[in-house]
């Protein structure tokens, strides 16, 4: 699982006044945190940047490179000229590059496309038009296959750098998408040959929940995200708890009682079958607020603040 560090954005109050300062000493500390914690990827998300962005794009890469040099970098802002400086920088450094992001509009494919198809970068591509995003996988499928595939062949980039992003959305009002997304990663993974990488912005599925519930619905997530075959994920490398759920996965470790059930719920997904309730302890608290949360995620309880209790 690549782990997209998702910490350094500009509506960060730490960050926005590091940026306007050019203040390099919190944002490379931030960046060597995230790298301690597995991060894989740091995503610097600028914002618009419409006066400065190109300007503020060179000097980011310049001091993510100087603090933690050979990480790649995800060039995260709807300003192209920012993407352009930041791709150039990027390639005189020899620092891998991704770009966050395209979607199926037509005006910004007409703008990004022509960098991807310059400078070869992974690419995050989003399955949103401008009609919105999709309920149903099937249409989020459809606008990957008709509308991102085809202009990302004429770039000549290789399908192992195209990074499809199916979207998601809270549980928070927008329950009926999250099941959806992770039948998204589903097909593009099995249906396709070759296939696409797939990434999701994983804290999205917990916006505007309170913070204290916020980590147990992004790593219950992940494991059904994971199952369907999810190769990355734009998320919070700090979250300790998200981080040993990667482990338990990607180790198979049963050897305790929550781990038993996480790999169930990975094994019932990947099979597209129910988490058979017989797998809970239902004396177990944590295991209890897993299944709760599962029935969340999968659109068969809804969703309230006190869900929990």
């Amino acid at each position: 699982m690549i782990i997209i560090g998702e910490n350094i954005q500009i509506i960060s109050t730490v960050v926005k006044e590091a940026v306007n300062a050019r203040d390099k000493g919190p944002l490379q500390a931030l960046a060597r945190k995230l790298v301690e914690h597995g991060a894989h990827v740091i995503d610097l998300n600028i914002g618009r940047r419409k006066k400065d962005g190109p300007e503020v794009m060179r000097w980011m890469v310049d001091i993510m490179h100087e603090a933690i040099p050979g990480i790649p970098l995800s060039l995260d802002t709807t300003n192209a000229a920012a993407i352009e400086a930041g791709l150039e920088r990027c390639q005189q450094l020899g620092i891998e590059a991704f770009v966050n992001s395209i979607s199926a509009m037509e005006d910004r494919i007409a703008e990004v496309m022509p960098l991807v198809a310059k400078y070869q970068p992974n690419l995050i591509a989003l399955t949103m038009t401008k009609a919105g995003i999709p309920v149903s996988a099937e249409e989020r499928v459809s606008i990957a296959l008709e509308l991102l595939l085809p202009p990302v062949m004429e770039a000549g980039l290789p399908m192992e750098k195209l990074y499809i992003d199916p979207l998601v959305l809270t549980v928070k009002g927008s329950q009926e998408y999250a099941p959806n997304a992770v039948e998204t990663v589903r097909f593009l993974k099995q249906g396709l040959d070759p296939a696409p990488r797939t990434v999701v912005g994983l804290s999205n599925i917990s916006n505007q929940v309170p913070h204290e519930g916020r980590s147990l619905i992004n790593r219950t997530y992940l494991v059904m995200l994971m199952a369907a075959g999810l190769d990355a994920a734009i998320a919070d490398p700090l979250d300790e708890a998200q981080n040993e759920v990667i482990r338990i996965v990607e180790q198979r470790d049963d050897s305790t009682p929550v781990g038993r059930l996480l790999l169930a719920l990975y094994d019932a997904t990947a099979a597209m079958e129910e988490l058979d309730r017989s797998a809970v302890d239902m004396n177990d608290p944590e295991q209890v607020a897993i299944w709760k949360t599962v029935q969340v995620l999968r659109n068969k309880v809804i969703f309230a603040d006190s869900y929990l209790k």
